[in-house]
């Protein structure tokens, strides 16, 4: 998948273009992109997205904003995994917050990227100040010579599949809820590092995987596999948060891997980690010897856990 950080002055081809956020690429995401794929193919056209970086309620109020789901580059590989051809990733700044409604369309979808096909959601605003709707791109498309669909609400299980409806579900700890608005289980990449080696003094090596997200959806002790480049899939015990027994408040999250019967040497590899289900919440202990006791039975309790799951 191509990635651009910026749109031309004049589209060199046309397009076929959806944009969106796109945090988690959850089940209505992928709904979009199917759609995506199916009318580029159908006109002969490259299957592009549009997305932001920060996300707008970042930009505007970053005490405010949500959770993020994925970082940028974990949405990148979801998106390439969902066929996309090409995806410009615009910063999103004071100078872009205030290009005017009309001036998105003019410069940007129809000069810039030569939109033949356009695809957002029912509720998609853009412009300053939020002016442009769904019903402005449908009013200018034979002005400017595009088609324009919009795409209706997913449901599960009754419930819109939504990026908040998928941060509510791992804030309960309902994995499998989340796993099913998303399609696959909630997962967070990053490259293994080194670390303090505590997890080695007390007995239980982890692997440290660095994560770029300051604030995790959510924090626990968690049953995950541990997936290699390779796809090898290594089934382990994991903590994700802010360690409250060894690290003063404030402190940037962690998420550490306990594998099972793993034995080798992984630092600087990049790796996937999928969670499948929550055991508990993190907890602060008198000392390192409870603490080495608890991290025991939550091994047990991995053990237990995915010999059920084989069964």
């Amino acid at each position: 998948m191509q990635i651009l950080r910026s749109v031309s002055d004049a589209a060199s081809s046309p397009v076929a273009l959806t944009i969106g956020n796109f945090d988690g690429v959850h089940r209505g995401h992928q709904a979009m992109l199917a759609r995506l794929r199916a009318a580029a193919h159908a006109r002969g056209l490259p299957a592009c997205v549009m997305t932001f970086e920060p996300h707008p309620r970042e930009f505007f109020a970053p005490d405010q904003a949500p959770v993020r789901l994925t970082s940028l580059r974990d949405k990148l590989e979801l998106l390439a995994a969902e066929g996309v051809d090409r995806t410009w990733v615009l910063r999103f700044n004071f100078a872009l917050a205030q290009i005017t409604a009309q001036d998105f369309i003019t410069r940007i979808l129809s000069r810039g990227l030569g939109v033949r096909w356009l695809q957002v959601g029912d509720d998609f605003r853009f412009g300053a100040r939020r002016a442009g709707d769904l019903a402005m791109l449908r009013a200018q498309a034979d002005r400017f010579g595009y088609e324009v669909e919009g795409m209706p609400t997913v449901e599960s299980s009754g419930e819109r599949v939504s990026s908040t409806a998928v941060r509510e579900a791992l804030a309960a700890g309902l994995l499998a809820r989340a796993a099913q608005l998303l399609g696959r289980p909630f997962s967070i990449g990053g490259r293994v590092v080194a670390g303090d080696r505590l997890g080695r003094e007390l007995g239980f090596p982890t692997a440290n995987v660095r994560i770029t997200q300051p604030r995790p959806p959510f924090t626990g002790i968690f049953a995950v596999e541990l997936v290699r480049a390779s796809g090898l899939r290594l089934p382990g015990v994991a903590s994700l948060g802010f360690r409250p027994t060894v690290k003063a408040q404030g402190a940037a999250p962690v998420l550490e891997v306990y594998i099972l019967d793993f034995n080798e040497q992984i630092y600087g590899e990049r790796v996937r980690v999928d969670f499948l289900h929550k055991f508990r919440d993190e907890a602060k202990y008198v000392d390192l010897e409870t603490l080495k006791a608890q991290i025991a039975r939550d091994v047990a309790e991995t053990r237990a856990y995915f010999a059920r799951r084989a069964a």
